[in-house]
């Protein structure tokens, strides 16, 4: 596919070096000369220097033969307004805007086809925090992923030295479920190694697993599956900007949340709008303020400013004085490699969850949702069968009969309300929901072109 991306941040350079793998025909805009240069140096890519909305520039980064523009550079009204350059001057098939304001969000007759026309939004801040949300729901979980519009949920844990998980074999697991109850595990990280689960795999300590089950289960899998933890009930968020204040207005009913934030006014603007909440003006990192506030009865502390190191460091404060799960934004991977498991719980990378959601659009065959696992390494995707066996390479076969490519399984099947876990003999139905796994990227365009339909399919 030939794409234009507007924007050479971290979302568009990240982008770009996600679909440059899978063979793409890649041209990146940007008004920095000097990043443009650093990117053409690390990946292969077209480079355009310009302003990213000027039909000019759009001109001469091939706009007229696209097949889509993802317009992700830091001006939310330079990314609609490139999306009505690329509709009405040179009608692109497909047009992929990050939005960040709430006020233009709130309204989404905005962005119909008549008024500024594009296809699919994409809001980090929303994105980050449904995350972050999750993770508070669920004590002990690394990494919460959606399926089927959330009928099936993909769960991270840490197997715990002394927990009922380490030293088994997964074969095992059936017997500590419910008779009513189905759960797979779908990967295994050792370090940076991911494993492709077989019935004989034991599980170590310190492995990162992820579990498959139907989302009225999930919560019973990390009973039977995790030492058991309370739910949490107080909430800290170092942080008042767009996602802590977000954060902050879905919890706002069932925690008691406390903001920390540094800026005065930020502080005074956050106080006025979170009624509910408690806001307080200073410094995440200071030892004796979090004391006073009492972080040692913090169930969750969630550093959510744009300052890695001060995420970093507040977080570490935070885990020394006795606060629970400790949930940290840290935008750059080397530092979120350096420091997950051992002094913060949970990194979660703005990037990775964004560049998720983008791709889910952009996949070809059917492609419904992309999820990154650890931090990229790996894919879980949901795809949906369409067609008949006559059209369709996966309908009307059985799992063992679909020709996977090295590095991809199919963890389990959403029909309908009804998730199945997948065994050799499935067979699957048109409509069928599929969530494979896939670590290694480089067959992704083998698993896109497996849900694709061929041209009798009507």
């Amino acid at each position: 596919m030939k794409i234009i991306i507007l924007g050479a941040g971290q979302v568009g350079s990240g982008l770009a070096a996600s679909l440059v793998r899978e063979h793409n025909d890649i041209t990146v805009v940007d008004s920095d000369g000097h990043r443009l240069r650093d990117l053409q140096d690390r990946i292969d890519i077209r480079g355009v220097h310009g302003h990213a909305a000027h039909p000019q520039t759009l001109m001469r980064a091939g706009i007229e033969d696209a097949d889509m523009i993802v317009a992700v550079t830091s001006g939310d009204e330079i990314n609609m307004i490139a999306c009505q350059v690329a509709y009405s001057l040179f009608h692109t098939p497909l047009r992929i805007a990050r939005v960040r304001a709430a006020e233009y969000l709130s309204s989404p007759q905005l962005f119909e086809r008549h008024n500024i026309p594009v296809d699919q939004l994409i809001s980090p801040e929303q994105l980050v925090t449904d995350h972050i949300h999750h993770l508070i729901e669920y004590p002990g979980a690394l990494q919460v992923l959606d399926f089927a519009d959330g009928v099936a949920q993909m769960m991270a844990m840490r197997a715990e030295p002394e927990g009922p998980l380490v030293g088994h074999e997964l074969k095992t697991l059936r017997e500590r479920m419910p008779a009513q109850m189905d759960v797979r595990v779908v990967a295994i990280f050792r370090g940076e190694r991911a494993i492709i689960p077989k019935g004989d795999t034991v599980i170590q300590r310190e492995d990162i697993v992820y579990f498959l089950a139907a989302r009225k289960d999930i919560r019973r899998v990390m009973v039977e599956l995790r030492n058991s933890e309370a739910p949490a009930k107080r909430i800290m968020l170092a942080g008042g900007g767009n996602i802590g204040s977000r954060l902050a207005r879905k919890l706002r009913h069932d925690y008691h949340v406390k903001i920390i934030e540094r800026d005065p006014q930020r502080a005074q603007d956050a106080a006025e709008s979170l009624e509910s909440a408690i806001v307080l003006n200073g410094d995440c990192a200071d030892e004796e303020l979090l004391r006073d506030e009492g972080i040692d009865r913090i169930d969750v502390y969630c550093a959510l400013t744009n300052d890695d190191e001060a995420n970093i460091l507040s977080s570490m404060v935070a885990k020394r004085l006795g606060a629970g799960k400790v949930v940290t934004i840290i935008n750059r991977p080397v530092y979120a490699d350096l420091v997950e498991g051992q002094h913060i719980d949970v990194a979660i990378s703005p990037r990775q969850i964004t560049i998720g959601a983008l791709l889910a659009r952009i996949r070809r065959g059917n492609v419904a949702r992309v999820h990154s696992l650890r931090r990229g390494a790996a894919e879980a995707i949901e795809a949906i069968a369409t067609g008949d066996a006559g059209n369709s390479k996966v309908v009307g076969r059985r799992i063992d009969e679909i020709e996977l490519p090295p590095g991809a399984t199919i963890g389990g099947i959403v029909r309908g309300q009804q998730v199945l876990m997948a065994h050799h003999d499935t067979m699957i139905e048109s409509d069928d929901h599929i969530i494979l796994l896939v670590t290694d990227k480089r067959h992704i365009n083998q698993v896109e072109r497996l849900f694709e339909v061929s041209a009798t399919f009507i």
